[in-house]
């Protein structure tokens, strides 16, 4: 039945993409990363149909062309693991020469050494933090999510996910503090504790008149009520009647160009203006500060720890201590730091 059907481009795309989503499991960015290396792939063959590609073709494509248009041998992973998956299914469907079967199969990932990661420099985290206006409903937002990006170290995926549902408080000290449930890197969940100066931010942000008047309304996946945390203001596309519930929710992409617009504006190095490197800093500082590895792991979630809630409450307030002491927020000036030391503790 399959050789019955003719399969352009786009059709064996889309099916290919429905199998690795629906029979595969694939989360929705794995989809995303893969829908783009095949795009980038027709781009390459420059009209040639995809499934007459041969093998010196796409040993081309994911070696030196996309070396050529700077990408590097671990970024090009994705795009091997791409063309090999598609090849391996479509020569699986009967949509390939029967004599030349799999064209990437010799395909190979390409190898190179690690590398350190980026981090952005404390004095650049500070300057970037002056940057947002807060007498703008806005820049009160921009500032809010600098704060959890690098006081916190959550991943810009983890950010743009949150819900107000998300929120939590627990007593410290006597008063009401603010946690974030966060979930990111294969839904792995985790609890984080927000230093001062974010939580104040927050909640700055959440009282705001302008965010009560957006309708940010969504289901949970729980199937729940709840509301998007961080909200855009504008779409290029939809109409104000539409632009409501899920629509409202900032995307990876948003806050990266946020960071890239206040960094420039402050003259922050190049290289420093991307999330990553704020969740690098706030790793390196609690590393320095001597906070213990099993701490810093629990923070930025590389591991998932199982205990009872009541050590669960236990860990959460040493670590609010922690991020208080440590973050990156800690260590430089900031609008609302300077406020938070005039205030009894």
């Amino acid at each position: 039945m399959a050789n019955e059907i003719e399969w352009t481009d786009d059709l064996a795309v889309g099916a290919y993409l429905d199998y690795l989503g629906m029979a595969r499991g694939l989360s929705p960015r794995t989809l995303e990363i893969y829908a783009l290396a095949l795009r980038r792939l027709k781009e390459f063959l420059q009209g040639k149909p995809l499934l007459d590609a041969d093998g010196m073709e796409l040993e081309a494509f994911c070696g030196l062309w996309l070396h050529r248009k700077g990408v590097v041998a671990t970024s090009r992973k994705p795009y091997v693991a791409a063309v090999r998956s598609f090849y391996a299914w479509a020569n699986d469907k009967g949509l390939l020469d029967d004599e030349l079967g799999n064209p990437a199969r010799q395909v190979q990932q390409p190898k190179g050494g690690s590398r350190l990661p980026r981090s952005m420099s404390l004095s650049s985290a500070e300057r970037l933090m002056w940057a947002p206006d807060l007498g703008t409903f806005v820049g009160i937002r921009d500032a809010a999510m600098l704060s959890l990006l690098m006081g916190c170290g959550l991943r810009v995926s983890g950010l743009t996910a949150l819900n107000v549902g998300d929120l939590r408080t627990m007593q410290v000290d006597s008063r009401p503090r603010l946690m974030l449930l966060v979930t990111e890197k294969g839904n792995r969940q985790r609890m984080v504790p927000l230093p001062r100066e974010a939580d104040s931010l927050l909640r700055v942000y959440m009282g705001h008149e302008e965010l009560a008047s957006i309708d940010r309304q969504v289901t949970n996946p729980q199937g729940k009520p709840d509301k998007v945390l961080f909200v855009n203001t504008k779409h290029p596309i939809l109409a104000e009647h539409e632009h409501v519930g899920e629509a409202r929710r900032l995307t990876r992409r948003s806050v990266h160009d946020m960071i890239q617009r206040y960094g420039r504006r402050v003259g922050i190095p190049e290289h420093e203006l991307h999330p990553h490197a704020m969740r690098h800093l706030f790793g390196t500082e609690l590393t320095e500060g001597d906070v213990p590895t099993i701490t810093t792991q629990g923070l930025m979630g590389h591991a998932d720890p199982k205990s009872t809630a009541i050590y669960v409450e236990l860990a959460m307030t040493k670590k609010m201590k922690v991020v208080d002491q440590h973050a990156p927020l800690a260590k430089m000036k900031t609008p609302v730091g300077e406020f938070l030391k005039r205030m009894p503790r």
